[in-house]
């Protein structure tokens, strides 16, 4: 991801300057159009051909969306797209039928998205520039919506950390959401320290529970985290399973370098995206979360994965 990384460095620096058992291939989407919606079963995917939100369906065959968007993801019938507005970017929540229910403009480039199990909580990353602590260098900045209330808390830096304030220089990206839509999990990093907190939306407090613990992404069924963990020379990233329970670790099978927010299709896969052509094109392959067997493509063309039930 490091490609994204310098992309969204260079589209911040242009903003301050101006104020995602299926088949594999398929044929090319057409542009726009092509009656996508949020019924399962599939794979919504943001297509890297056309930079559309589209669906993949068991047989393979894609349909498309006039939505642009750079990240992608739905979960009971609510779906979230980070795409840019006329102004600067915007997160767009959309319904069943991907017609727009509201829109929040984001103070950075689109990053992580994520909606919780029951449609409810939304979630967003953005990376910015500017932040005096950071040395005028991009970080990340999180939010989440509460869609039934209308709640919007913009940045998780206004969170406690074991009821105190959290670090000037925190930093928190990934989130993932448990069922009950108030307990949820990310990134934090402070003082070039990464770990894995859980976050209590209600009480505005967060709990570090793991070191080296970077974009989470919470089983289906509430017990394990997917993960990607740096490896010790810091060369990329190994895509990990952990077991909340005892916090034991699973390497996975995957043993490409994935800088990605896995997403689970079920209890048993995990599902990511990887670059392709140089950095100009992704894929979305899984993975069984036990560690064994093997990687296998999903999707062509794609990336952002999130599963249709």
């Amino acid at each position: 991801m490091k490609w994204r990384i310098i992309a969204a460095l260079a589209a911040t620096a242009v903003l301050a300057a101006v104020a995602v058992g299926y088949i594999l291939l398929r044929p090319p989407p057409a542009p726009g159009g092509g009656g996508a919606t949020l019924d399962g079963p599939g794979l919504l995917v943001r297509d890297t051909a056309t930079g559309h939100l589209a669906v993949q369906r068991p047989d393979g065959s894609r349909q498309g969306s006039a939505l642009p968007c750079a990240r992608v993801y739905a979960a009971a019938g609510t779906g979230v797209c980070l795409r840019e507005s006329p102004e600067s970017y915007q997160l767009t929540v959309l319904d069943h039928d991907l017609k727009q229910l509201r829109s929040i403009p984001l103070n950075g480039v689109p990053n992580r998205a994520r909606v919780s199990p029951t449609g409810r909580m939304v979630s967003w990353t953005v990376f910015v520039a500017g932040d005096s602590y950071n040395g005028g260098h991009f970080s990340t900045r999180s939010g989440i919506l509460d869609t039934g209330t209308g709640t919007i808390v913009g940045t998780l830096e206004d969170f406690t950390v074991d009821g105190r304030p959290a670090a000037a220089d925190a930093n928190f990206w990934g989130v993932t959401f448990a069922r009950d839509d108030n307990t949820f999990y990310a990134t934090m990093s402070t003082g070039g320290h990464r770990s894995l907190v859980r976050g209590d939306f209600a009480a505005r407090d967060l709990h570090p529970l793991k070191d080296d613990v970077e974009c989470p992404s919470l089983s289906p069924d509430g017990t394990r985290i997917a993960y990607k963990k740096m490896l010790p020379d810091g060369s990329g990233w190994r895509l990990t399973v952990l077991r909340l329970s005892d916090l034991a670790e699973t390497p996975l099978a995957e043993s490409r370098s994935v800088d990605d927010q896995a997403a689970w299709l079920d209890d048993a896969t995990v599902a990511y995206g990887l670059p392709h052509g140089g950095g100009k094109g992704a894929d979305v392959w899984a993975v069984p979360a036990d560690g064994g067997g093997a990687p296998r493509l999903l999707a062509h063309d794609a990336e952002s994965p999130g599963a249709l039930g």
